[in-house]
């Protein structure tokens, strides 16, 4: 795996924006740079004392959600890691999906799914849109973006500069966005990139990191504002991003993959710190996501979604205001009681 990916040589810019406060041209970078690179990964795996995982890949028996849902209703089925199915407002949205059996640029190696994905594919209603939070193999899976694009053609939202993989790989139509950019759904309500805290790069080799953006999103509903986090460190573009978008109706939120913490705090949130966000977020609503389907880390396979419970605890919120996410499991949304509908709101 490693020859795989160390390959391919210098690669050219992805992005040809105007240089900002996270973008120098030809890399972006957050406020505080990611040090961490070859040798630390080589420490990582030299020292490391992975968690208990076991496969069960049982099928999850998970009914066929609706086709659509009305204006108002907001369901999010789990399908597994960081893919979420969003149905909102007669639009069907999902998040980094991945039904491989493996993240990872190879077929025969690289981390194995040690949980089946909570709803078949061939069940998946109708798909306007994907998005995608940035490039990494967890997050980015190629096959699946195929098979999306081959029997749903959604509209694929994605980082600036992640368009290049998806267009070099036949995928389109594909809209690349940086923070702060907005793209109106097939409802009329507004898609908007956020800022979060991470790195991207599909190869080891330096050349290939940073070269394309990371972001959340923000998908407006007619009930209030829907958070997605992808795969972020904890900062305070939690409490911005509310600030910016005004109360989170709900939230999806990162919690695995966090130990050790010297290499994954800069980039992954501990069950610790994904309640701190959710508090950040104002959200009445949270789901746990990114945990107990591919081991990525140190933690054992129950670890995040068992310490997500104590710290929940320990912070006085009840169990069902942030559960972790479970395969095949739907949560319905209220609305909030301020909300106004957002299909009028104009896209900028």
């Amino acid at each position: 795996m490693l020859l795989a990916v160390l390959a391919a040589g210098c690669v050219e810019t992805r992005w040809d924006g105007e240089p900002s406060d996270h973008f120098d041209g030809r890399h972006f970078h957050n406020e505080e740079p990611f040090q961490e690179g070859l040798a630390d990964l080589v420490r990582f795996f030299l020292s490391r004392e992975p968690g208990t995982w076991q496969r069960e890949l049982e099928p999850i028996d998970t009914p066929p959600p609706p086709r659509r849902v009305d204006s108002g209703t907001l369901r999010m089925t789990v399908i597994g890691h960081a893919t979420v199915l969003v149905q909102a407002d007669g639009v069907n949205l999902l998040t980094d999906p991945i039904w491989s059996d493996r993240a990872s640029p190879l077929s025969w190696a690289g981390p194995h799914r040690y949980r089946p994905p909570g709803l078949a594919f061939e069940d998946l209603p109708p798909i306007d849109v994907v998005v995608i939070s940035h490039n990494h193999y967890d997050h980015l899976d190629l096959p699946t973006l195929r098979r999306l694009d081959a029997e749903h053609d959604p509209t694929f939202i994605v980082p600036a500069g992640d368009q290049v993989i998806l267009r070099d790989n036949g995928i389109t139509p594909v809209v690349p966005r940086d923070w702060g950019q907005g793209w109106e759904m097939p409802n009329g309500c507004r898609l908007t990139a956020v800022q979060v805290r991470h790195w991207s790069g599909r190869r080891i080799l330096p050349s290939d990191r940073n070269l394309s953006l990371w972001t959340g999103y923000v998908m407006d509903t007619d009930g209030g504002p829907l958070y997605f986090a992808g795969d972020t460190g904890y900062e305070s573009h939690f409490t911005e991003t509310r600030r910016a978008h005004g109360p989170i109706r709900a939230a999806l939120l990162p919690i695995g993959a966090y130990r050790p913490r010297w290499l994954t705090e800069y980039q992954h949130l501990s069950p610790g710190d994904a309640v701190q966000a959710h508090l950040d977020l104002q959200s009445p609503f949270s789901v746990g996501i990114h945990h107990g389907t591919f081991k990525l880390a140190n933690d054992d396979m129950n670890e995040a979604a068992d310490t997500l419970d104590e710290r929940t605890a320990e912070r006085g919120l009840a169990p069902d205001v942030f559960p972790p996410g479970r395969e095949g499991t739907t949560y319905p949304v209220p609305p909030l009681p301020e909300a106004t509908p957002c299909s009028s709101q104009g896209i900028s």
